[in-house]
């Protein structure tokens, strides 16, 4: 028996249908309606989230002090890399299933499904963890910001039974369920099942909220930042510099980098993940009007704009406050108070900045729910139209979407939300990611090689470089990651092995047409 079965290039973009079919047409067929912005805006929506709001903070403070703005370039630099390499497989095969797809057509079908099941923990298991982050930013509105105090059972109905909860009285107890992240789960799941459209449309709207709200802080705050909090102590020492950022000489870009490059390296490392969601455009590709122009722009489009956002509010955060008085859960919070208390605020000011901010977080975290769910839902779509997953490929008639792959993957992020701690499943987003940018870097260089003469209306430059770099820098990230991580993906992987083995196998429509 062939484990390594692979798809016809061919066969596998033509059962993807016509991407010039009118809108809607076909009865099983998923609707033609994303352009190149929309495409652009569900990038942005999937990574601007927690990492902009958290990871910088840490980073700049226990690891790359100042230097943290060389971070954010060279993680920029590490996922387009992934990025190029998305780009090219995205264009090449414009099918839903993103590196599952890709996989099956370079790899053959084993390992097609061990990516397919690996996207589960990006996706569906992403938005999970990011469900949790959006309870905990209502909950610092409602408390810190609006200053009401809730009863304490309905403060345990914040939290999940493995999450404490402190009480009006001081006592510690555990949580019953975070009924916050189980609400937000439930109602991007009804806007996914409704239509692509209408998912995209409100996608747009939350992306420019929370833009807005980013460029906001980054303008106030520019007018109060301290030259003083980019200079590292005197006694820092950097290996080499690079060219100065801000007029200095090169003895001060040395100095900008207060830990010397390991520390810049280890941080760009931390800030990695802050990147990360821009793949999810790629499962859209049966939706794109036009998906071999479109979808490099979507991918590489959204990269750029969030690496010039996050460089730009790592230079305000760190020069509003010193650096290392960041290592909290909320750094942007810290700049909020450091910016109000530069601008001698009143009070009325204070409260509705912070509100501003607050509502900003909330709906970053609400477009990386969203495009989360969209993309794992793609991906249970593509997986169970090749048999190895039952009932997933049925499109609604009217919505044409996805309604089953939906609803089912809606359930599973509520009562996963309601139920597991953030800690537990966000190092399994982190390490399922980065398989699955492993894989689609292999996979460009393999077709290469294998399909020399297949279209490719996007070609990454230098791919005998850029990939094996790609691939390479993915997993030293990985190789960061705790063990206990490793142990976690090695089940979650047994798990899909027994089913790909005693389902997934025996009704496989490629094997069944071989």
């Amino acid at each position: 028996m062939n484990l390594f079965i692979k798809k016809d290039m061919n066969k596998l973009i033509a059962d993807a249908g016509d991407p010039h079919a009118s809108e809607g047409s076909g009865t099983g067929e998923l609707r033609r309606t994303l352009g190149p912005v929309n495409l652009i805006m569900l990038g942005i929506g999937a990574i601007i989230g927690a990492g902009i709001f958290s990871l910088t903070g840490t980073a700049a403070a226990n690891y790359a002090g100042p230097g943290i703005i060389y971070s954010f370039v060279l993680g920029g630099i590490l996922c387009a890399l992934a990025g190029l390499c998305y780009a090219e497989m995205a264009a090449m095969i414009p099918v839903s299933g993103s590196a599952y797809a890709y996989s099956y057509a370079t790899m053959g079908e084993l390992v097609a499904w061990i990516i397919g099941w690996d996207l589960i923990l990006e996706y569906a298991f992403g938005a999970v963890t990011v469900t949790a982050s959006w309870s905990g930013y209502l909950m610092s509105l409602i408390h810190k910001t609006l200053g009401m105090n809730l009863p304490d059972w309905v403060m345990r109905l914040t939290k999940g039974p493995w999450e404490q909860v402190t009480l009006s009285d001081g006592h510690i107890m555990y949580g019953f369920w975070n009924l916050p992240a189980t609400f937000i789960a439930i109602v991007v799941a009804f806007i996914l099942y409704r239509g692509i459209r209408e998912s995209a449309t409100v996608n747009n709207i939350i992306v420019v909220v929370k833009i807005s709200i980013v460029l906001l802080f980054i303008a106030l705050g520019w007018e109060v930042t301290k030259s003083a909090n980019w200079i590292a102590n005197p006694d820092a020492t950097g290996i080499f510099s690079l060219v100065p950022l801000f007029g200095a000489s090169v003895r001060d870009g040395k100095e900008i980098m207060s830990y010397g490059w390991s520390g810049v390296l280890t941080g760009a490392g931390v800030v990695f993940f802050a990147y990360i969601g821009f793949d999810a455009v790629s499962t859209t590709a049966q939706e794109c009007k036009n998906p071999t122009r479109d979808l490099p722009i979507g991918i590489l489009g959204s990269l750029v704009v969030c690496t010039v956002l996050y460089i730009l509010v790592a230079l305000v955060l760190t020069g509003v406050v010193p650096y290392k008085e960041l290592g909290v859960a909320e750094p942007i919070a810290v700049g909020i108070d450091a910016i109000v208390a530069a601008k001698g605020w009143s009070i009325l000011s204070q409260t509705t900045f912070s509100i501003s901010v607050k509502l900003g977080a909330l709906a970053g975290l609400t477009s990386v729910i969203l495009v989360m769910m969209l993309g794992q839902s793609r991906v249970f779509y593509a997986m169970a139209k090749d048999g190895l997953l039952p009932w997933f490929d049925s499109v609604h008639p009217t919505y044409k979407t996805p309604h089953i792959a939906t609803a089912v993957n809606g359930v599973f992020v509520s009562l996963c939300g309601g139920l597991m701690p953030m800690w537990l499943v966000g190092e399994l987003v982190s390490i399922g990611t980065l398989l699955a940018f492993v894989l689609v870097c292999t996979g460009v260089l393999i077709l290469r090689f294998t399909n020399p003469l297949q279209p490719r209306p996007f070609r990454a430059p230098m791919v005998g470089v850029v990939a094996p770099a790609g691939a390479l820098a993915c997993i030293w990230v990985m190789s960061g990651l705790p063990t206990d991580t490793w142990i976690r993906l090695i089940v979650w992987l047994i798990i899909g092995f027994t089913i790909y083995f005693t389902y997934g196998i025996n009704n496989s429509r490629l094997r069944v047409r071989a």
